[in-house]
């Protein structure tokens, strides 16, 4: 079961701003890369649903996130359908992600008050979602859908929409600073943040010190 509302969750996620997406296989390299991510400041992370059996991967690192990294918000994404969308949340899901729209996934949420964010493209997409009940709307693939400058264009008639773009985002001050000019209420973070050595293993104290970074940019941008 969710452990924080919706509510909750959608003011962390504007609090922190940066929301890391990541999958991988192995749990014990998610929950490096949780803890990581937790030492930087994060405090909303988005687990994606990817490979077989990652709902097992998920419940391991959500069990961990529990008992060792207090206030961490644990959510999952890619997700397409109302019965993957159950079986995250019996497993302890915050938050729900999707790429598109799925009535049966909003209303799987709705019924356990469970924060659904689904993916849009378009200002009518958006706003059926919000009827869906979405309190923030995914735009995906980010850059490709219309960057900046699409968020600007869709905050004008409809300032009350909260959107996290992500897919292109990059988690420097230059990458960072027009998404945020333009009103986005967070944003996600996946590859471009998840560096790695030469040898192939995660750059752990770079991951970290990206995300401190861009942190502390919305900290300084939004005052």
């Amino acid at each position: 079961m969710a452990s924080h509302s919706r509510i909750q969750v959608v003011q962390e996620m504007y609090q922190t701003g940066i929301i890391p997406v990541f999958y991988h296989s192995d749990s014990e390299v998610c929950k490096k890369v949780v803890q990581t991510c937790y030492e930087a400041g994060v405090r909303v992370f988005e687990f994606t649903n990817r490979g077989d059996f990652a709902h097992e991967v998920f419940a391991e690192v959500n069990k961990y996130v529990v008992e060792n990294l207090p206030g961490m918000i644990m959510g999952v994404g890619s997700v397409v359908e109302a019965g993957t969308a159950s079986i995250y949340m019996q497993l302890g899901a915050n938050f729900i992600v999707a790429p598109l729209i799925n009535e049966e996934v909003a209303k799987a949420c709705n019924r356990r008050k469970v924060a659904w964010m689904p993916g849009c493209g378009t200002v009518t997409e958006i706003s059926y979602a919000e009827e869906l009940g979405a309190e923030v709307v995914k735009i995906f693939p980010g850059t490709q859908v219309g960057g900046p400058g699409f968020v600007k264009a869709v905050k004008g008639p409809m300032p009350w929409t909260n959107i996290m773009p992500t897919g292109g985002v990059q988690a420097s001050e230059e990458g960072l600073k027009p998404w945020f000019d333009a009103g986005v209420h967070c944003v996600g973070v996946g590859s471009q943040v998840f560096t790695k050595k030469q040898d192939g293993t995660f750059d752990y104290k770079q991951i970290e010190l990206k995300l401190k970074e861009a942190i502390e940019f919305v900290k300084k941008q939004r005052g």
